[in-house]
């Protein structure tokens, strides 16, 4: 028997590798001898430079860089097993985790420091890159991400507008004379399953506005200030953004690579499962065993685990789910061939004490899940459970 394992990390308890890894040890404990292919996954947002990274057999290289708050910070930047792929989690330099709840405001923060991490690597002779744009504190457009790479915006004054989503009405024009000519030279992957477009109702704004600290008061400002951004882009490049599917992502940033960079978008989990291997690992195999901290609703927007097994699908492979936690609307993923989905808490524990413990949850929880596939496996006349794939109409 061969099962391929393929979880996202459990945020705030395990990495994408070490899930796979407590996963397979509960695989070898119900069977020693089935073979195990670990994929560790990731669906563009935190932690998907450190799962490419060690699904390639790459490296890290740290960078000083501006933070979404203007201070300086220490970023990294991913170089693939290739040697050749340079790749940028948005979260290292611009992320909501380097700023603390009370300090989040998408009127000031800024894509600087995304913007150093892509000098840095094309310094650093890249011209392949990757980007993953999950999980920005940022509402500016993509104009910090610009203006690092010499992109200047100027007022009426022809002064240099101040960083911010709060400042971009302030824009009279845009000189790309200084913008960075090796941009041309490369080739940008963007890693993202957000197709929202760049304003209005459901704009990068009023949708992701709030969980980056901005209030009602605010949200109009941003989209106001974003559609005289696009107004502007329109001008300079002739692409217009607005109503653009993608433009939204991370705070507009998505709209800045389509309009000033050679980029293509892509759903974050399908960038990483296929430089990680997924299609070549599940060839021949019998079982997907993939996971995530909380599974519900949200889950079928492209998150890991509905990524993998719709590939697995593709493939005639069954999925099962192992969450930390099982909200509602888990049905719909019945659909992308996932045949079970089991939380890994099956008695009352506090956050912290399931957090603590889910190494040992995760393992124990993989091992009952395998030995019941190995009983239906028996149940069988030919030995296989037969996984048939069912098309939608």
């Amino acid at each position: 028997m061969k099962i391929v394992i393929a979880p996202d990390s459990y945020k705030g308890s395990l990495t994408a590798v070490e899930a796979a890894e407590a996963i397979e040890r509960g695989v070898k404990k119900a069977d020693s001898t089935i073979q195990t292919i670990l994929v560790p996954a990731a669906d563009g947002g935190e932690g998907t430079m450190d799962t490419l990274v060690a699904a390639t057999g790459g490296r890290k290289k740290s960078v000083r860089v501006t933070g979404p708050l203007h201070s300086e910070i220490s970023a990294e930047y991913g170089i693939l097993g290739d040697q050749k792929t340079c790749v940028i989690e948005m979260a290292s330099a611009s992320g909501l985790c380097l700023v603390s709840p009370e300090e989040l405001n998408p009127l000031t923060a800024t894509t600087y420091g995304t913007g150093q991490l892509i000098k840095q690597g094309l310094d650093d002779g890249f011209r392949s890159f990757v980007l993953a744009i999950g999980g920005s504190a940022t509402n500016d457009g993509g104009a910090g991400m610009l203006q690092a790479l010499g992109l200047e915006l100027l007022d009426d004054s022809g002064q240099v507008v101040p960083f911010g989503g709060g400042e971009l009405h302030n824009i009279k024009e845009i000189d790309l004379s200084g913008f960075d000519p090796r941009v041309k030279e490369c080739s940008f992957l963007i890693a993202s399953d957000v197709q929202n477009p760049l304003v209005g109702k459901e704009g990068a704004s009023a949708v992701f506005g709030p969980q980056k600290g901005a209030t009602e008061e605010m949200m109009k400002l941003l989209d106001n200030n974003m559609v005289h951004w696009g107004n502007k882009v329109e001008q300079a490049t002739g692409i217009r953004l607005h109503e653009m599917p993608g433009a939204g992502a991370a705070g507009g940033i998505g709209g800045a690579f389509q309009a000033f960079f050679p980029a293509k978008m892509k759903r974050g989990v399908d960038v990483v499962t296929e430089y990680a291997g997924l299609p070549q690992a599940l060839d021949g195999s019998d079982l997907v065993i993939t996971g995530e901290g909380r599974v519900d609703f949200q889950t079928a927007s492209g998150k890991t685990p509905m990524g993998v097994a719709q590939r697995a699908k593709e493939s005639g492979v069954p999925t099962m789910i192992l969450a930390g936690s099982v909200g509602e609307g888990i049905e719909i993923l019945y659909q992308y061939g996932v045949i079970s989905i089991t939380s890994m808490i099956q008695q009352p524990l506090t956050l912290e004490e399931a957090m603590q413990r889910a190494p040992q949850l995760l393992e124990y929880s993989a091992e009952q899940l395998v030995r019941t596939f190995i009983q239906c496996n028996k149940k069988t006349e030919s030995g296989v459970l037969h996984y048939e794939t069912q098309t939608n109409d």
